[in-house]
């Protein structure tokens, strides 16, 4: 049986971080997008990273940042990924010599076989719902029967997810891995650990059909 991983995106405490991990998640998002509410801090997001576990992938997404700023989280942020959610390019992506994931938003159009070739080094593709002046976290789901079988590379479901439509969704599209954010929060920036733990073994179910 293939396994669907798991991130859990918007962390902002080392509690809900070590109730993620707990629950089975794969990995743990922390967003550098000052506009977002679940917008973090580098400092805070080191000691959450130093409290995490081995194996646990931490993620830093950002948005069309200056590359000075991202290098200043980086050099206190232990992250092992970056996610980019913005315009920026393949040369932009690669140049700050950790492994990425390019965020698409799904409209119309949108031709994810060629920007998978464009953005040929992302370790893969993160497909999120569209919407206008809005880089992600926009809580609405798109057609996931849009997403062509063979994109060439990973890709990571996101966007409206929640534990009463995951298991559905890991069944229709059987992604590599799955990104959620505020369907597991009980207010913006807070996680429940209930919601986590069904959203995982929504994950689970849909493996398992």
């Amino acid at each position: 049986m293939t396994r669907t991983r798991v991130k859990i995106c918007g962390m902002r405490s080392v509690e809900d971080a070590l109730a993620a991990v707990e629950a089975g998640a794969d990995a743990l998002g922390f967003v550098f997008y000052p506009p977002s509410k679940r917008a973090i801090d580098a400092a805070l997001c080191r000691v959450i990273c130093q409290a995490l576990p081995p194996f646990v992938e931490r993620v830093g997404l950002f948005v069309d940042e200056a590359p000075e700023q991202v290098r200043k989280v980086l050099s206190i942020a232990p992250l092992s990924l970056l996610q980019f959610h913005g315009d920026e390019n393949a040369a932009y992506c690669e140049s700050f010599s950790l492994p990425y994931i390019k965020a698409v938003r799904m409209k119309p159009g949108t031709d994810l076989i060629a920007l998978a070739q464009t953005y040929s080094s992302a370790q893969a593709l993160l497909v999120d719902a569209y919407m206008p002046g809005m880089p992600g976290g926009t809580g609405l789901t798109f057609d996931w029967q849009v997403l062509p079988d063979n994109v060439g590379k990973p890709v990571i479901l996101a966007g409206g997810l929640t534990p009463d439509n995951i298991d559905i969704a890991v069944r229709g599209v059987r992604p590599y891995a799955v990104d959620v954010s505020g369907g597991v929060e009980s207010a913006p920036g807070k996680k429940d650990a209930a919601l986590i733990s069904q959203f995982v073994q929504g994950v689970l179910r849909g493996d398992a059909s």
